[in-house]
């Protein structure tokens, strides 16, 4: 008998070498929403435990500052009419030894180093108006949390909570 012929065995396709599995990047880590301050219509924000601010407080605060101003605009203009004066001197000082000048020198640019300090706090004195017109007084400029009553009861100009400013000048 003939012998049979078979088919011949199917040839299978390689099995398909499958992409190794793309990496995913890690999940992006989003900052902590910044929680919000605790605020009555008309007050500003307190850490917890403290008491909310009274009309009567916010008012003190407010006064505090506006006078801080004044007082500083006017001693501004004190600083100025003596800087103008020691400037004079140094026109009139034609002749004067090296030592009369040098004083002269000293005692000018200790007046205008003083007043570039009153100016800053000025500017402070004024952002803390500012802040406390548009409602942003009491919050935090770094973290966005309560600075806190007491402190700012304390220190009207603070625009750093307690441990945000520790943190700024640990650097």
């Amino acid at each position: 008998a003939p012998a049979k012929k078979t088919a011949p065995a199917k040839k299978t396709a390689p099995a398909k070498k499958t992409a190794p599995a793309k990496k995913t990047a890690p999940a992006k880590k989003t900052a902590p929403a910044k929680k919000a301050a605790r605020v009555r219509k008309g007050s500003l924000p307190v850490r917890a435990g403290e008491d909310p601010w009274t009309k009567k407080e916010i008012a003190a605060v407010r006064a505090e500052l506006l006078a801080d101003l004044a007082e500083l605009d006017q001693e501004l203009a004190d600083m100025a009419s003596d800087l103008a004066d020691l400037m004079s001197e140094v026109v009139d000082g034609a002749g004067d030894d090296q030592a009369d000048a040098g004083t002269k020198t000293f005692e000018r640019e200790h007046e205008m180093a003083l007043a570039a300090g009153v100016r800053d706090v000025r500017a402070q004195v004024a952002h803390a108006l500012l802040r406390l017109e548009s409602g942003d007084y009491g919050i935090c400029e770094s973290c966005g949390e309560p600075i806190g009553k007491l402190r700012l009861q304390v220190f009207p100009r603070a625009t750093l909570c307690l441990e945000c400013k520790q943190r700024q000048e640990r650097r």
